[in-house]
C-alpha cells in the first residue's frame, strides 16, 4: 500500500511548512487527488490518521478533493469527464485513444494552523 509513503510524505511536507513559518500546531490539511492518480482516498486518509500522532499534526483532520477524470479524444476530439477511476474509451466514438488532461493530480491545496 503506497498510500502509506504518500501520506508520510504530505504530513512531512506539512510539518516542515508550519515550523519554518513559527506555526506550533496544524488544524488541517486539505489535498486535491485525482481519480487516475493511482492513489486511494479512503486508505490515503487512514495512513494519515496513524502517523500523524505525536506531530504537531496530532489533532488535524485531512480533507480530501477527489478530482475527476478529464480526457480529450484522440480521434474524435471531443472532451469528456468521467467519475470512473479507470477510462477504457472515448464514450463518444468508443476509441481507445485519448489523452487525459486532469485527474492525475495529488496536490497540497492548503494547510490550517493555529
Amino acid at each position: 500500500m503506497h498510500e502509506v509513503s504518500v501520506a508520510q510524505a504530505l504530513l512531512d511536507k506539512v510539518i516542515e511548512e508550519c515550523l519554518n513559518s513559527g506555526y506550533k500546531s496544524v488544524r488541517s490539511v486539505k489535498v486535491d487527488i485525482g481519480r487516475a492518480s493511482g492513489v486511494v482516498s479512503d486508505a490515503l486518509f487512514f495512513a494519515y490518521n496513524a502517523l500523524k500522532s505525536d506531530t504537531i499534526a496530532g489533532e488535524s483532520s485531512l480533507i480530501i478533493n477527489e478530482i475527476d477524470i478529464a480526457a480529450r479524444c484522440d480521434d474524435c476530439q471531443k472532451e469528456f469527464t468521467t467519475q470512473e477511476k479507470y477510462v477504457y474509451e472515448c464514450p463518444f466514438c468508443s476509441s481507445w485513444r485519448f489523452t487525459i488532461l486532469k485527474g492525475k493530480e495529488l496536490n497540497l491545496i492548503e494547510i490550517e494552523v493555529d
